[in-house]
């Protein structure tokens, strides 16, 4: 695993004028128990087919497509310029001051002390024209992708910029803070109730999860976290730790938001060994993916709906540029390379049973010239080539978007993400079962 502090970070949010956001060991252990690790759920881990079964048809099905999903981060003239399936959105903010969402932005609200009465404050629930009601940000995004036929994803990253500490393990210790805790969960009460009854993908905490299982002794239920005391109207009869904070954040999602489905993150480092960055042939990628998906099961993974998954949260291009080499080899002969993380992402599905959705994507192609926000980077291309492999790894979508200011965007990658997603909607698209 690379370092925590800078290699792995998540990106952070950058707040301009209130108004716009950048994303801004071998061996394999033990199958869980029946019902997964804690004996809850389903006896498979989520109902869904065996694993040589299609794990994606029915997710698919049941938002009206017979393909394989692709999106983006992006503006939404990129967005009605081609027939992307899904509009992926990142909240990653600072949280309301009072212990529940202001109604008004321009009266008595306030995040970090700061007003949100002109638009500047670290709430996005205020990122917008101040005169309309709290949390228009997610409302109209949600509208504006539904009215062009595309499945709104809302990517919810609040904990850590909410928390106000470092990432990693002090930000485990603020899960037990109860009066973040109190408005943290508040928050995402407020986002569902953005999101309503609009059909819609949520991806929960990206980085929360892997960083319990890096710093725990593979339990989540061993660390403290608020939550039915923190928020006794959802979260009643959950348990004060991090397994009763996941299926709590799930429950309420199943409440405030019905039509949606539910995923939550898994990080390929999360066991302490980096899956993605391996070169040796003898590493245990089955192993290490089975660690993280009996960990998520024991979180509570077995009640959503897909799991998340990613590549990069940056360029290679970019990486190179700063001495770290993240390359995956396209031609599949020297490690690391796609098929090592297909693999992983494969085994991960079939152990939790449920189809993954790869995020966040780096949106660099060969073409470009290597310098800021045209990086090259050889995911698009490869992806959109080899959507057959994609879909076998039971993925039911890939999607693409920066993950730092610096990156790579569709709208700074002349045009080569548009012209693949035209493309691969005039051939059909990937069906989810590949025979």
């Amino acid at each position: 695993m690379r370092s925590l502090p800078s290699s792995w970070q998540r990106c952070v949010a950058t707040l301009v004028l209130g108004l716009s956001l950048v994303a801004g060991c071998s061996g394999g252990g033990e199958k869980p128990p029946p019902g997964g690790p804690d004996g809850g759920g389903s006896p498979d881990g989520g109902g869904g087919p065996g694993p040589s079964g299609c794990l994606g048809e029915e997710f698919l099905t049941s938002l009206e497509r017979d393909h394989l999903l692709v999106g983006a981060q992006m503006e939404d003239g990129t967005a009605r310029s081609a027939p992307f399936d899904v509009h992926y959105l990142y909240i990653a903010g600072g949280l309301f001051d009072s212990n529940d969402a202001c109604g008004s932005c321009r009266n008595n609200c306030t995040s970090n002390g700061a007003s949100c009465a002109l638009g500047g404050c670290a709430w996005w629930g205020c990122w917008q024209d101040t005169t309309e009601a709290p949390g228009e940000y997610v409302r109209g995004f949600a509208s504006r992708a539904t009215e062009r036929g595309q499945i709104p994803f809302i990517t919810y990253y609040q904990h850590l910029l909410g928390s106000g500490v470092g990432e990693g393990q002090p930000q485990l210790g603020a899960l037990d803070d109860l009066a973040v805790m109190r408005r943290y969960l508040a928050d995402w009460r407020f986002t569902l109730k953005q999101v309503g009854t609009s059909r819609a993908l949520l991806h929960i905490e990206p980085d929360l999860w892997g960083y319990l299982q890096f710093f725990s002794n593979g339990d989540p239920r061993s660390v403290a976290a608020r939550v039915a005391s923190a928020n006794g109207t959802d979260c009643a009869g959950f348990d004060d730790n991090a397994a009763g904070l996941a299926r709590c954040m799930v429950a309420m999602a199943r409440k405030y938001a019905p039509n949606a489905k539910v995923g939550l993150h898994a990080s390929p480092w999360a066991t302490k060994q980096d899956v993605y960055l391996n070169t040796q042939a003898s590493f245990d990628v089955v192993g290490e993916a089975n660690k993280v998906a009996d960990f998520l099961l024991a979180l509570g993974a077995a009640d959503t709906d897909f799991v998340v998954v990613e590549a990069s949260d940056r360029d290679a291009g970019y990486y190179d540029s700063i001495g770290e080499d993240t390359w995956w080899d396209a031609n599949n002969t020297r490690l690391p390379h796609f098929r090592q993380a297909f693999t992983w992402a494969r085994a991960l599905s079939e152990r939790m049973r449920k189809p993954n959705f790869w995020w966040q994507l780096p949106v660099g192609n060969m073409s470009l010239p290597n310098n800021d926000q045209h990086w090259r980077d050889n995911r698009v291309d490869y992806f959109f080539a080899h959507t057959a492999e994609v879909a076998a790894a039971h993925a039911v979508g890939f999607s693409f978007g920066a993950g730092e200011g610096q990156q790579t965007t569709p709208e700074t990658d002349n045009g080569n993400l548009v012209n693949r997603v035209r493309l691969y909607d005039e051939t059909g698209g990937q069906p989810a079962c590949v025979h």
